[in-house]
């Protein structure tokens, strides 16, 4: 077995592993996940803290 041989079968193993991630990626069972994942940026659990009008030390410029 030479080198040819090698790089053979680890383009046939990534050939394998990329038909087998885009199966698993557009099944139907895992489009549940990817549609809830894809509206996690929207989600209102991270709001920013209230602003109460009051200004920090390094933010008052006239004193």
């Amino acid at each position: 077995m030479d080198i040819n041989d090698v790089r053979s079968v680890v383009t046939v193993l990534g050939l394998v592993c990329f038909i087998a991630i885009s199966l698993w990626a557009f099944s139907g069972r895992a489009r549940k996940g990817f549609d809830e994942a894809a509206l996690l940026p929207f989600s209102e659990d991270d709001l920013p803290a209230a602003h109460d009008g009051r200004q920090s030390k390094e933010g008052n410029k006239n004193g």
